[in-house]
């Protein structure tokens, strides 16, 4: 592979933590030779971490697009609602693109963003990293070589570990689905992309169930405070108490809440962070309005049957699964690093142990970026993993389950794309 140059829009926990740490490990791959970042402290630690020049520090995506081209690719790591618009013009101007999921928080734009990825002839990927993970890769090598029979039922769990929960989805950035998009979409559109990788056909049909039922204001504890800080009554006994998650713990997952807490990320900024900030709310006082829990059954045109569930009450964290064949089952656990093969002719039961990883979505992050660079590498009209009009279809079957979540109805993936397509703009 040749070296590619790369500019970065978004220097937060996924473009700097995630992408960012990739370029600064195999220097020879790829260089990061311009960042866009609103906040400046993160753009100038990324300009310093990567020697990118002052004149290449940008604000905003707007100013690095109207520069002449700067680089082979640019990663869009923006929050959600802020994606459409930089991938599109990024790929007029003539770069490649990873973008972060979701696609965006509207259905027709994502529509659009896969009719353009067919237009121009460039590598334009979605960063559904789970695909790239040892772990499903193991998976679907199983299912590929029949090992299980033919493929009948699915079921899957998202298991949102309650901290991480009241981290991102009550206290922050993906709180609320009005400023973001639902939960189904900010979360799960990982476990939709991969379900439809697993099942591999097409989704024909979709009904979801789900509520936001605990982090409500009706269950705040009697005299808690709007901000943990400000002396809780139940500190003690509760478990989302803001400093038992951002200072107490001790381990890989504080490491990364804090950066996104506070640029100073010492026990003294994070409580001073804490002290007025979004992450020092009581959870039960804010205005998170996305679901803490949600099943969603899917039937895929070859006859498998999918039963998911997202669950924000558990103390671990991954996913969980059971693949039932017709020659036998494979039950795999993400967060053990797990798989377990049974064969319904012997009873004989194979245990898989991969190499246990809590970096990056268990390697998947080092693994998009491993693949964007070799495709980029390549130059011309190459289709990878996770190409843009690839994923369009999960992320409607995410839109779709919200769909039916709200209107209490199964939905027709065909009937649903055919109305959404109605609604395009002329072109």
């Amino acid at each position: 592979m040749r070296k590619i140059t790369a500019v970065l829009v978004g220097a937060g926990q996924r473009g700097a933590g995630a992408y960012g740490s990739y370029a600064l490990k195999c220097p020879d791959q790829v260089q990061f030779v311009a960042v866009a970042e609103i906040d400046p402290v993160r753009r100038k630690q990324f300009m310093l971490e990567h020697n990118i020049p002052a004149e290449h520090g940008y604000e905003s995506w707007e100013q690095v697009l109207a520069e002449p081209k700067l680089a082979d690719a640019m990663l869009v790591c923006t929050q959600d609602q802020m994606h459409f618009l930089p991938a599109c013009n990024a790929l007029r101007k003539g770069y490649h693109v990873l973008l972060e999921k979701p696609m965006s928080h509207d259905p027709l734009e994502c529509i659009i963003l896969g009719e353009i990825a067919e237009s121009y002839q460039r590598v334009f990927s979605i960063c559904h990293v789970l695909r790239f993970t040892d772990f499903f890769k193991t998976i679907k090598k199983l299912l590929q070589q029949g090992r299980i029979g033919k493929l009948v039922t699915i079921q899957h769990t998202e298991n949102v570990e309650y901290a991480h929960y009241a981290h991102s989805f009550v206290r922050g950035n993906w709180r609320n689905s009005k400023e973001s998009s639902p939960m189904i979409l900010a979360k799960s559109c990982h476990d939709m992309d991969i379900l439809l990788w697993l099942a591999d056909a097409n989704c024909t049909k979709i009904a979801s169930f789900g509520s936001l039922t605990h982090f409500q204001k009706e269950n705040a504890p009697k005299g808690a405070p709007k901000m943990c800080l400000d002396g809780c009554p139940v500190e003690d006994e509760c478990p989302y108490y803001a400093p038992k998650i951002y200072i107490d713990r001790d381990d890989w997952i504080n490491k990364v809440l804090r950066t996104v807490v506070s640029n100073d990320t010492s026990d003294e900024g994070v409580l001073h962070a804490l002290k007025e900030g979004p992450y020092g709310r009581c959870v039960y006082q804010c205005d998170n309005d996305v679901v803490d829990h949600q099943v969603v059954n899917m039937e895929f045109d070859n006859g498998v049957t999918v039963a998911f569930t997202m669950s924000a009450f558990t103390f671990e964290g991954g996913r969980s699964l059971k693949l039932m064949g017709s020659n036998g089952q494979i039950r795999a656990d993400m967060e053990r690093n797990e798989i377990e093969i049974t064969s319904f002719l012997t009873g004989e039961k194979e245990i898989i142990r991969l190499e246990t990883s809590h970096e990056g979505h268990g390697g998947g992050d080092e693994g998009i970026m491993e693949d964007f660079v070799r495709l980029v590498s390549q130059e011309g009209n190459v289709e990878g993993l996770t190409s843009a009009h690839v994923s369009v279809q999960s992320h409607l079957m995410a839109f779709a389950a919200e769909k039916s979540r709200l209107e209490n109805c199964v939905i027709q993936m065909g009937e649903f794309y055919e109305l959404l397509k109605t609604n395009l703009p002329a072109r």
